[in-house]
């Protein structure tokens, strides 16, 4: 069932994005025990790369996420941890 929830996030996310980079893990593990997670719904962490969130503020950002989730939020997913860029970060060596 959790592979299938990431494939939907996924899928969600993609259409409305387009992302250059996206990143769905799973953390349910990390949460066994935890009362939200006995309603029988996940908790993620997306990262998502996007020009679609050029300008956009970090609220808005994650407003647009929840929003292309629509429905999942309700039924799939009990906590979503939300990391929305408009370019990848600049990698120093």
């Amino acid at each position: 069932m959790s592979k299938d929830r990431v494939l939907k996030i996924r899928a969600r996310l993609i259409s409305a994005f387009s992302p250059t980079e996206l990143e769905v893990v799973d953390e349910g593990h990390l949460h066994v025990g935890h009362a939200g997670a006995k309603d029988g719904r996940g908790h993620f962490r997306v990262t998502i790369v996007s020009a679609s969130f050029a300008g956009r503020s970090r609220l808005e950002r994650h407003r647009m996420v929840f929003a292309a989730l629509g429905t999942l939020m309700e039924t799939e997913i009990h906590a979503l941890s939300v990391t929305a860029l408009d370019h990848a970060p600049q990698q120093t060596h």
